[in-house]
């Protein structure tokens, strides 16, 4: 007896026969089915290298997005095999099919939790490591120590002087206590969590001669903030179309040669969507009229599993983190 069509059509991806998969696809296979192993076509595919077999699935609609029962994607295969051409492939096809769908990241740091309006109502609890919301969501950890530290140099350090700095999302204060080591001009914060800014207050950080905090939705403050040298953005609950809005904005709030990064943590848990959030950050913010780099972090000897206990979600379980660094390119200035 002949095995099922998408069997075929799995088979004739291992090895990339892309004239079967065209007669298995136009006969009506299925290319968006799992094997015994958990696998597509795409993902066979793209282990093996076969880039034209690669373009021939996804311009029949194979799912670029599908996850194996190991949380790879057909990118993460590519990636892992040294596949630079079907990774370029996946790479372009995933940016344009997120521009128009957006269906993998809509949240950041909490991603799946509740909408921001729900957590900004509900009470966050404080430990010695960690910030959880209601939900026991980690809101902000203590791991991220150094990738505060490292945010608060890339936009203290644009020129002779750290100047007018401003960090959207307080949190535990971690990039705050970093950038308040480089004696800015000016330190702005912007909170917008009750619980979060009354701690700010009882800690002392509304007596600091040059922190100026403002109480409120960064949505809502907008209007009362000035320019700045630097910019941070880190905000909890809220979605890439959130961040995206704040962009539209950097022309007024950020002055010529200012930096500006954010929290990079959309697709926390998985490499390629990862790159892809990169890759569409930096597309988007190109249009702006800024260049963004990445810097490589490891971070790899900062998460032990018992880091997360008590955390319903790991928001990162990646070994590199790639911290942004954006500028308003010289053609835009």
């Amino acid at each position: 007896m002949e095995k099922p069509s998408e069997e075929l059509l799995c088979a004739a991806a291992i090895v990339g026969d892309c004239a079967r998969l065209r007669d298995l696809l136009l006969a009506g296979a299925d290319a968006s089915f799992f094997d015994s192993d958990g696998m597509t076509p795409l993902m066979h595919a793209a282990a093996g290298g076969h880039a034209d077999a690669v373009r021939c699935l996804l311009d029949a609609g194979a799912p670029w997005n599908a996850l194996s029962p190991s949380n790879l994607s057909a990118g993460d295969l590519a990636m892992e095999n040294a596949h630079q051409e079907v990774f370029d492939i996946l790479l372009n096809f995933a940016i344009q099919a997120e521009l128009v769908l957006g269906t993998i990241a809509r949240r950041g740091r909490g991603e799946g939790t509740a909408s921001h309006e729900e957590y900004m109502s509900e009470r966050v609890a404080f430990g010695e490591d960690r910030i959880m919301d209601a939900k026991s969501e980690a809101v902000m950890m203590a791991w991220e120590k150094p990738l505060m530290e490292a945010h608060a140099r890339a936009i203290c350090c644009s020129g002779d002087d750290c100047g007018r700095i401003l960090n959207v999302g307080f949190g535990m204060g971690l990039v705050d206590e970093a950038i308040q080591r480089y004696k800015p001009l000016e330190h702005t914060i912007v909170e917008a969590h009750p619980d979060v800014y009354d701690r700010m207050i009882r800690t002392g950080w509304g007596e600091k001669e040059n922190v100026k905090i403002v109480f409120g939705k960064w949505q809502d403050v907008l209007p009362q903030l000035g320019s700045f040298d630097g910019i941070f953005f880190d905000t909890f609950g809220e979605y890439y179309e959130d961040m995206r809005e704040f962009h539209k904005h950097l022309y007024r709030l950020l002055k010529p040669g200012g930096i500006y990064s954010y929290f990079n943590g959309f697709c926390g848990s998985n490499a390629f969507f990862h790159v892809v959030y990169c890759q569409l950050v930096a597309l988007e913010l190109g249009d702006l009229g800024y260049s963004t780099q990445f810097i490589p972090l490891p971070v790899k000897e900062c998460l032990s599993e018992n880091i997360w206990k008590g955390v319903k979600h790991k928001y990162w379980q990646l070994d590199t983190y790639n911290l942004p660094v954006c500028q308003a390119s010289h053609d835009s200035e």
